[in-house]
């Protein structure tokens, strides 16, 4: 009789605590999911979306620093063109 109860008060217990491990996920999910609405209500961002945008941005500022230095380098060079003096050309029409 007592190991018949203690059988039974075994699976009495067994039961509540899938219960309550099914209560713990099912509330996780709500809170989760309560967190993940609030995110997109405040207009926040996800940190994978934030990093990608950090890493795109990085990666635009090199190539800006890159570009700027072709436009000195492509300015430098023309300056040097303009100051530079032309000969006319031959009476002939040919380049000397």
């Amino acid at each position: 009789m007592r190991a018949k109860l203690a059988d039974d008060m075994a699976g009495v217990a067994g039961g509540a605590i899938s219960a309550l491990v099914g209560l713990r996920r099912e509330a996780e999910a709500m809170a989760r999911s309560a967190v993940e609405e609030m995110v997109r209500r405040l207009d926040l961002v996800m940190r994978e979306e934030f990093e990608a945008a950090r890493e795109l941005a990085a990666r635009a500022r090199d190539e800006n620093g890159r570009l700027a230095a072709r436009v000195a380098d492509l300015e430098a060079r023309v300056a040097a063109l303009e100051a530079t003096p032309e000969e006319p050309p031959a009476v002939d029409g040919t380049v000397p």
